[in-house]
């Protein structure tokens, strides 16, 4: 019996997914946060998730994008996969409603941290693969998710990630450059979680979550280009 609590759960997740499962725990695994079980958790699926993103979407922009070259392709990757694109399928999907936390990290608000939703994202693409083993199928149902963002994105030079944003928002205005600094990494490679925290001049001290210091430095550089935007 795993310890630990979600919000209620929603048995209309698969109808949103698109997949209904043949082997139901694998969902289960997939929603399963490590606050619930260093164990029995989604971190072995998001490793699997992670890797057949990168590839379904890859595939996708080398078909669509015939004339574009190899450094403009990585980049349209890179917009894709990141994590604020995956917290927005997260929020299309509705996974807040579902995700299995601990009472500690559903009281911080964790259903609804975009770290957490882009590594269930991937969690659930990994347990898809697990639970068809079908290729072809995991394809349909990622890029369906992603269709509303690959109408919109363009192959410019301007698909930069977070960190990058912010580095020239700043340079731009001559303001001193953005400090990272991790402050805790729980578990062990290579299923390891970091914090870090970002100072920047008169903006409050700023928190980044992911499953690699660059993940979370790019989580919490996102926060800050979203607060400056604001």
């Amino acid at each position: 019996m795993i310890k630990g609590q979600s919000k209620v759960g929603d048995f209309r997740l698969p109808s949103r997914i698109g997949y209904q499962f043949k082997q139901p725990e694998l969902l289960k695994l997939a929603l399963t946060h490590r606050s619930v079980s260093h164990k029995y958790n989604y971190e072995r699926l998001e490793f699997l998730g992670d890797s057949l993103l990168g590839m379904i979407i890859a595939n996708y922009l080398y078909h669509a994008y015939p004339e574009e070259n190899e450094g403009r392709l990585t980049r349209m990757r890179a917009t894709l996969v990141r994590q604020e694109a995956l917290g927005k399928i997260a929020n299309d999907l509705k996974l807040s409603q579902s995700m299995i936390l601990s009472t500690g990290e559903l009281k911080s608000g964790g259903h609804h941290r975009e770290s957490i939703m882009a590594d269930t994202v991937e969690a659930i693409i990994g347990a898809i693969y697990v639970d068809s083993a079908d290729l072809p199928v995991l394809q349909k149902i990622v890029l369906k998710w992603y269709e509303p963002y690959l109408e919109h994105i363009e192959p410019t030079d301007q698909l930069k990630d977070p960190k990058s944003r912010l580095q020239e928002y700043l340079q731009a205005r001559k303001k001193p450059l953005p400090h990272y600094e991790v402050v805790d990494i729980q578990g062990d490679a290579p299923n390891q979680h970091f914090k870090v925290e970002c100072i920047v001049e008169d903006l409050p001290t700023m928190l980044g979550e992911g499953s690699s210091r660059r993940f979370a430095e790019q989580a919490v550089a996102a926060q800050i280009l979203k607060l400056l935007e604001q």
